[in-house]
């Protein structure tokens, strides 16, 4: 799977996400200060920024899901929903994830640089892979209604 990762700040956390997904077999599109070339003081190191180019990346299908992180995720979750067709979800346990993929169809996951751990950064990634897109006529109804929104209606 293509994953778009970005974050305001580069820390042990990115650098364990970057290492585990790897690990998982993903290919990774970094933004942010996660980008190689990636300078001090480049405004596409700002939150906004970050979240906006990967929810764009997953938007326009370049990368099948994101995760984005800041201090606290909540920055970068209200940038990447503002993107048609994101739906982020700021997840800070892994029951958190689960319930995001089934009931929400969550494909972007929001992380906070401050809260999580490695091990809870973990279960929320083992949880966000394992847990496929919900099915419920109910739930996709009402992620249906979030299209209606987002094109003014």
């Amino acid at each position: 799977m293509r994953i778009a990762l970005g974050a305001d700040e580069r820390t042990h956390l990115t650098d364990f996400l970057i290492a585990d997904l790897t690990a998982r077999g993903h290919d990774l599109i970094l933004f942010g200060p996660l980008r190689p070339e990636a300078q001090p003081g480049d405004e596409a190191n700002l939150w906004p920024r970050v979240a906006h180019a990967v929810a764009t990346a997953v938007a326009d299908n370049l990368a099948d899901e994101g995760i984005v992180c800041c201090w606290t995720g909540t920055g970068v979750s209200i940038a990447a929903n503002k993107v048609p067709g994101i739906r982020a979800a700021l997840c800070a346990d892994a029951e958190t994830a689960r319930g995001a993929r089934l009931w929400n169809r969550a494909n972007v996951l929001a992380l906070s640089l401050r809260l999580t751990s490695e091990p809870v950064a973990k279960e929320i990634l083992d949880a966000w892979f394992n847990t496929p897109l919900g099915e419920d006529p109910l739930d996709r109804q009402c992620v249906d209604y979030l299209t209606t929104i987002e094109q003014g209606a």
